[in-house]
């Protein structure tokens, strides 16, 4: 952590600000902060891969019900199943 920040939480680890926002609300303090600018950096890469029209489209119905979308729904089952498989190695 940066030091000679102020804080509203006045907490000493990443941990212990994790821990103040868990049970206060943002809307309390709101008058105590102060706009900053920073950049975030994104590096991401996509390749993208043919799926079959009725199985993209159940795939968009259970993304949606799951309230999350279509890419993120394959994703974090295509994670699931390259663990499974190195775990069996």
């Amino acid at each position: 952590m940066s030091k000679g920040k102020s804080s509203i939480s006045k907490a000493q680890s990443y941990q212990e600000i994790s821990e103040f926002w868990d049970t206060h609300d943002l809307t309390d303090y709101w008058d105590q902060t102060q706009p900053v600018d920073f950049e975030v950096e994104i590096q991401s890469e996509a390749t993208y891969y043919p799926v079959e029209s009725t199985l993209s489209a159940k795939l968009s119905a259970m993304a949606k019900q799951r309230g999350v979308s279509s890419e993120t729904l394959l994703n974090l089952w295509l994670q699931e199943k390259v663990r499974e498989e190195m775990a069996h190695r």
